[in-house]
């Protein structure tokens, strides 16, 4: 029984707290795919892909481990209305930022030119999404 107290919490922020779950479980799926990527795998890239995964330091993995991991911790955090969803959602977004920041800034941009840059894009929108949703969940009493 719940808190008469306690504010409703809308049909929408389940269909979103979902999405979130959906979202971040694609991610740690792309995680593991990527990092499972065995040298046969890697013989069937182009050269400078292949050239980029090889020189690709351990902390850029390491990156990309945390963002997809806390970021899937904090969609089910989101999903047990629980606030520290969006500390989670924070950590996920910042590790994001610095494994996309060293892909650009590692000459990544200029081998996947502008096209290669919306999917990083849309994945560090939708990270500032989750951070901003979680928060606005903590304002509105949804999240504790």
């Amino acid at each position: 029984m719940e808190d008469a107290a306690k504010p409703a919490v809308p049909a929408w922020f389940w269909i979103v707290a979902v999405l979130a779950l959906l979202w971040e479980g694609m991610g740690c799926f792309s995680y593991l795919a990527q990092t499972g990527m065995m040298g046969a795998k890697l013989g069937e890239m182009p050269a400078e892909q292949a050239e980029v995964w090889r020189a690709t330091p351990v902390w850029v993995w390491c990156a990309f481990a945390v963002a997809v991991w806390v970021g899937l911790a904090g969609a089910v955090l989101l999903l047990l209305r629980h606030r520290l969803a969006r500390a989670a959602f924070a950590v996920s977004l910042l590790a994001a930022i610095l494994q996309f920041g060293w892909a650009y800034t590692a000459g990544g941009a200029a081998r996947t030119g502008a096209g290669g840059a919306v999917l990083p894009i849309c994945i560090i929108a939708a990270g500032a999404f989750l951070v901003w949703f979680a928060g606005h969940g903590i304002r509105r009493g949804w999240l504790r």
